[in-house]
This record gives C-alpha cells, sequence and structure tokens, in this order.
C-alpha cells in the first residue's frame, strides 16, 4: 500500500488529474479501495468539510472557547517530567495536525502546517497550598484552562500544562481545539502517550511506526473524492430525508430564546440502575436493535412529550473512522448524522423503534456526505438564534474511553466543566463497567438546573415504562418520576381545610367584599376588576337570570372564553341559584350541541363573537357583551335567596 501511495504521489499534477477522472469514471466504490495517496509538497492543502464549519464559526465569533477539549487527569506517583515532555514533543512531531494553524490563502482558508518547534510542558507549583486549598487552585486553574481561547491564525492549538502538588502527586491539564482533534484522536493520543512514556523512560528509541499519511493528505483526497457521481448519490437521501420544512425544536424553557445563539452551558449528571441498564440491553437484543437505537427512540419520545412535536431531527456524532490509512491519526474526523423521525400516529413503542432503526441504517449508509456540505447544499432558513438542521443532539459513548497508562504511575480523570453548551440540549450517554450515565449538556440561557434535573428524571421514567411495556402508544408511556406522581396525586390532594360548612361559595365570597372592596380581585391580560366591582356585575347578572327563570336544579350553558366576563358569568350564576355547564369554544359544534341538549339548559350565556359557532340550542341566548346594557339596569345589591 505505501507503494502505491508513492507512486501516486510522485505523479505529475497533470497525470494525477487525468487519474482522478478515471477513478470518478469507474465509481465511488473503486475510488474508495484505494488508498489514500500522499499529497504533492507544493501543493495548498484546503480546509476538510469539517474544519471549514469550525473555521467560520471561529470567525463569526472570534475568542469562543465552545470547541475547545479539554482533559484533566490527577496523577498519583512519580513523574518522570523528561519522558513525559518528550513523550508529547513526540507526538506533536508525528502528528501534522498538532502544529497546524489556520490562514487566508488564495483568497481561502488553508491550513498552515508549522516546522516541528519543541513544546514545553508549562508547570505550575502548587506544593506550598495547604491541601484545602489545593483543590480549590486545581479546579480553578483546570476551568480556567478549559475556557481560555485557542488563536486558529497564530497557534498553538494543543497545550499542556502539569500542576505540582507535591513529588507524588501531579494533575495533568491537556486542551486541544476541536478543529485539530475529536473524541477517536484522544484515545490515539492516549495509546501514543502511553507507549512514549514507557519507552522515554527506559531510555528507548519511539517504537511507533511511521504513519503512512497525515491528516492534510486526507482533506486533499476528500475534496477531490466526493464531487460528481459520488457526492450525487449521497445527497439525493439526505435531501429526501431534508428537503422540506425543517421543524424548530422548541421545548419548553425556562427563558424565550435570546435573538443570537449562546454558548452558556452546564452539565448535569444521571446515573441509571444497573437493574434497568441490564433490562435495556436485554431489550434491545430481543428487538434485534442496538442499544443506541433504543435509548435514542427513548429520547425521542421524551421530546414528542415535551413538545407535542410529531416530526422531530436530533443530531448525532459518528467517528466516520471507516479507512484503515485514518484510524491511527489524530484529527478531525468526525461527522454528524441528522436523524429525523416521524412520531404522527401516536405509534406503540416497538413500531416507533422501528422507523429509527429505519432512520439511522439510512444514516449509517450515507455518512460520508459531510454535515457541513449538507448545509451548504440545502441551505436551510438560518437564524441566529439556534443552529441549522437540528437543536438538539444525542451521543452514546460505548466505547472505551482509554486512560493513558503511564509506567508507575496511576491516573484518575477530572471532571472539567468548560462553562460552554454547542446546542440547546445534548444528552451523552456513557456505557462504562459499572452501567450507564447520563451527562445532559444545556444551554444556561434557556434553562434551568432544575428543568433539566426534572428533563432527565423523565427519560430515566419512559426508559423503565418501555421496558416494562413494548407495546403502550408512545403518548401513555409513563412520565412522572415516583416523586412527582405522589406530588401529584397526594400532596397536591391534600386540601383539607376548615371553612364554615353552611355557607354557599358566592356568600363566602360576598364575605370578602365587605373585608377587601377595593382589592384586586381578578386580574386578565393587564385588565383588573376589584372586589366591590365583581360583586356588582355578578348581582346586576343574577337579578337579570333570575327574571329569567335561573334558579334552584336549573342549568345554564356557559360558552365563553378565559376572561373576566368568565368570572361575573360563574358568580352570576351561582347568585341567581342555579349551576353552570362549561361549554369550551374549541370543542366540536357537534359535541358542544350534544352537550346542551342532555343538559336541557333554558339559558345560555355566550359573547358576540361567538355568534356564528354557536351551538343549536332551544333556549334563551345571553350575550354578556352586547346585552350588558340592559343588564347592568338591574340592582346591583346582594340578591337576597334562600338556598
Amino acid at each position: 500500500m505505501t507503494d502505491i501511495n508513492q507512486r501516486i504521489a510522485n505523479l505529475s499534477p497533470e497525470k494525477r488529474a487525468l487519474f482522478e477522472q478515471r477513478l470518478m469514471e469507474l465509481g465511488s466504490s473503486a475510488t474508495k479501495e484505494l488508498p489514500i495517496p500522499r499529497r504533492a509538497s507544493s501543493e495548498p492543502i484546503p480546509l476538510s468539510f469539517a474544519q471549514q464549519r469550525l473555521w467560520f464559526l471561529d470567525q463569526f465569533e472570534p475568542g469562543s472557547a465552545v470547541y475547545n477539549i479539554p482533559h484533566a487527569f490527577r496523577i498519583e506517583g512519580a513523574v518522570d517530567i523528561a519522558a513525559l515532555e518528550k513523550s508529547l514533543n513526540e507526538i506533536v512531531q508525528r502528528h501534522e495536525t498538532l502544529r497546524t494553524t489556520f490562514s487566508i490563502v488564495h483568497g481561502e482558508p488553508g491550513q498552515i502546517i508549522m516546522p516541528f518547534h519543541p513544546l514545553e510542558l508549562q508547570h505550575i507549583n502548587l506544593q506550598d497550598l495547604p491541601d484545602n486549598e489545593q483543590d480549590i487552585e486545581i479546579y480553578r486553574l483546570a476551568d480556567q484552562e478549559a475556557r481560555c481561547p485557542f488563536d486558529l491564525v497564530k497557534g498553538p492549538l494543543f497545550r499542556t500544562a502539569l500542576l505540582r502538588l507535591d513529588k507524588n502527586n501531579q494533575v495533568l491539564l491537556l486542551t486541544v481545539h476541536h478543529i485539530v482533534s475529536d473524541g477517536w484522536s484522544m484515545g490515539v493520543l492516549y495509546q501514543e502517550l502511553s507507549t512514549l512514556y514507557t519507552s522515554f523512560c527506559a531510555e528507548e528509541p519511539s517504537p511507533l511506526p511511521e504513519l503512512p499519511i497525515q491528516y492534510a493528505d486526507f482533506t486533499v483526497w476528500q475534496r477531490r473524492w466526493l464531487q460528481g457521481d459520488i457526492l450525487e448519490k449521497q445527497l439525493s437521501y439526505w435531501k429526501e430525508q431534508l428537503d422540506d420544512d425543517l421543524p424548530v425544536l422548541e421545548l419548553p424553557a425556562d427563558r424565550r430564546r435570546p435573538a443570537v445563539q449562546t454558548f452558556r452551558g452546564a452539565r448535569y449528571r444521571l446515573n441509571l440502575p444497573l437493574t434497568l441498564v441490564a433490562a435495556l440491553k436485554a431489550l434491545s437484543r430481543a428487538e434485534k436493535v442496538t442499544l443506541f437505537m433504543l435509548l435514542l427512540t427513548g429520547f425521542k419520545i421524551l421530546l414528542f412529550r415535551y413538545t407535542g412535536q410529531k416530526d422531530i431531527i436530533v443530531g448525532s456524532p459518528i467517528a466516520n473512522r471507516n479507512r484503515s490509512e485514518i484510524e491511527e491519526l489524530i484529527g478531525f474526523f468526525a461527522n454528524t448524522l441528522v436523524l429525523r423521525t416521524d412520531l404522527s400516529g401516536n405509534p406503540v413503542f416497538r413500531d416507533l423503534l422501528g422507523r429509527v432503526r429505519e432512520v439511522c441504517f439510512g444514516a449509517y449508509d450515507h455518512q460520508d456526505l459531510p454535515f457541513e456540505k449538507l448545509v451548504e447544499v440545502l441551505r436551510p432558513e438560518r437564524s441566529l438564534s439556534h443552529s441549522p438542521l437540528f437543536q438538539v443532539m444525542f451521543v452514546l459513548q460505548n466505547t472505551p474511553q482509554p486512560l493513558p497508562n503511564l509506567r508507575g504511575l496511576r491516573l484518575n480523570p477530572l471532571e472539567i466543566d468548560s462553562g460552554t453548551a454547542k446546542f440547546d440540549l445534548t444528552l451523552n450517554i456513557f456505557e462504562q463497567a459499572e452501567g450507564l450515565f447520563g451527562k445532559w449538556e444545556y444551554n444556561t440561557d434557556l434553562f434551568d438546573a432544575t428543568t433539566i434535573e426534572r428533563m432527565a428524571g423523565h427519560y430515566q421514567t419512559i426508559l423503565e415504562g418501555i421496558v416494562a411495556d413494548q407495546d403502550q402508544r408512545i403518548s401513555e408511556v409513563p412520565l412522572l418520576t415516583a416523586n412527582e406522581l405522589r406530588q401529584v396525586l397526594v400532596e397536591w390532594n391534600d386540601t383539607k381545610t376548615d371553612y364554615p360548612r353552611n355557607k354557599c361559595f358566592y356568600k363566602l365570597f360576598e364575605e370578602q367584599v365587605l373585608v377587601n372592596p377595593a382589592k384586586t380581585a381578578v386580574e386578565f391580560e393587564g385588565n383588573q376588576v376589584s372586589y366591590k366591582e365583581l360583586n356588582r356585575k355578578a348581582n346586576q347578572l343574577a337579578h337579570y337570570l333570575k327574571d329569567r327563570g335561573v334558579g334552584p336544579n336549573v342549568l345554564v350553558g356557559l360558552f365563553v372564553d378565559r376572561s373576566i366576563d368568565m368570572m361575573v358569568c360563574l358568580l352570576g350564576i351561582l347568585k341567581a341559584g342555579g349551576a353552570y355547564v362549561p361549554l369550551d369554544p374549541d370543542y366540536p359544534k357537534e359535541r358542544l350541541t350534544y352537550m346542551l341538549d342532555e343538559s336541557r339548559s333554558p339559558v345560555l350565556i355566550t359573547q358576540s363573537k361567538f355568534k356564528s359557532d354557536l351551538p343549536k340550542s332551544d333556549g334563551q341566548v345571553v350575550f354578556i357583551d352586547s346585552d350588558w346594557e340592559n343588564i347592568s339596569q338591574m340592582r346591583s345589591e346582594n340578591l337576597v335567596f334562600d338556598s
């Protein structure tokens, strides 16, 4: 393979162009099976499609740390500083991405690979601080490092620091920009760091083989390969999936969405019980789906129940390491799949799972199209207030998250909060030996911590519900937690209180009128009415209704919208001795007619705007607004009525 790479690299630009044209004529399978060649050293290096998006985002909002990838480890044991520093430098020398910067070249953004210069491992001495102050300073420095932006033009885009606590305790901070790395890349970095540290501690040379290609070779190849019939085949699938009106997922938030999207964020962690995890894995095997598909279906049910939307789009990353040459490279290869699911028809869970499975398999088959290219071609309606195509992301991290295995040392990861959120909401689920846990990353300009905590609890309840019964309709899957159910059914219904049992409601209201006549009784859409005024109007309506035969055992139809008029009507009917039959204007006319027929209401109270929508009635119709001139002529004192 190396020989083929070299032969392709040695071709003249004209011969290489002809060679690539012939490959295009053979089709995508032929071109993809051939190795990625090394680029000609003199040709400019374009950005990959993934890098291009991050470059433009950085141009739009420079100085943002939202795409920083921070990692921190507490190290127990005596660190060989020289070996550690030499190992990190060897990695920087091996991987061109870690010494790449970005600039405009001939009017287009391009990669600039800098010559290797030794990286200095920054040393910060905390040995003189007491233990409790050390811990505070560790997290302060780690957070500060995670939130410190990179300069894509000047670089470097990889930073390291070692916090010295004492001779046998240190903290290692590693921070890299996403434009030159991804999650898979960090695993590559840790593996190489482990191998190199062991060798260098023993004063042995690096045992790592030469890399077959560099990331820049991939970007040149990607730009040439993804065009023509290959591009069209990929695009046709995604156009069919996404080429119509795309919904914006409007989760009920604690605050209005800002006019310009912010990336301020926080995180919440929820561990799933081991019994639930075992049941979910058993269910995924029984239904012949992956655990990812099962958990994603539960997440989509959560979004459906929160929003009521039946067309839900969720983003999900994929490693996109589907070629052997790039498996051991550090670079930004990860792609984002757009998973759109139709939840219409209130399907049972098992049927929805089938829909999600079909969408996932289709996306996997067409994962080569970069998300950035998809946005460029589809040109969705852009808004500064939210991300294009989707606003929520779902991730299952089910591959081992390796730690550097440094000889003679024990490493433990530290949780670092960068204070950012790339989307409205991202649910990261991590699968580890001890089970599953969810890390909810959310935009703090939209959501409070308590809202996300409640949402996480609802997600767990949904998972428990689908494990118990796969034939429930998605609108019936349990949502409330046990504590919430107890609150709704018990605590909020614990309304026992002492009050006069021998007085009607309107009599109790009249007592409040005597005590607080000028205080506001009802407020609606900026309008207010006092106890005295509300009582006066209710009395006038009560006398009016009594003259029309309303009294004990008489039902009065009430066909009004929510308003102060509604409160006047409720009190007026009760004061006249009758009872009201609430008729919701949003109900179908047939149902309203049926309700009036069954109640045999001799009087119907309504508003003029509903004149053309009135259900059929043989009784008298009173318009609380247009008839008010006549109603207001009635007596305004309390109606003396012996009930």
